[in-house]
């Protein structure tokens, strides 16, 4: 299996991070106020609220899954897999550099196991 590239991981992981930062500090507006007859127009804007607190919510998961990978980088256990111990692919850790199980583990914690 060939080594993977701290360097390259830790260039995706800073420039993930920096968008999901970016993404977090985007400023979310507040519904307008209900006038007689916007009932629909204030239930988009309601919906619409939600959907940003919820993509915000997301990328700020997200940016912890990003953190912890580089923690990972800095304590030398990056592409190992957190579950088993064995090497994460580096196929997968190009495609999601913050993965912190092997594909198989991923399934099963996917079904529910531990």
């Amino acid at each position: 299996m060939p080594a993977i590239d701290a360097d390259s991981a830790r260039a995706a992981l800073l420039a993930e991070r920096s968008r999901l930062e970016a993404e977090v500090a985007e400023t979310i507006t507040a519904p307008d106020t209900m006038t007689y007859g916007s009932q629909a127009a204030a239930a988009s804007q309601v919906f619409e609220q939600q959907r940003d607190l919820a993509l915000r919510d997301r990328a700020r998961q997200q940016l912890e899954l990003v953190d912890a990978a580089l923690g990972r980088l800095d304590d030398g256990t990056f592409g190992t897999c957190r579950r088993c111990g064995r090497p994460i692919s580096p196929e997968r850790l190009e495609a999601l550099p913050w993965a912190a199980h092997c594909i198989d583990c991923q399934r099963e914690i996917g079904r529910g196991a531990r």
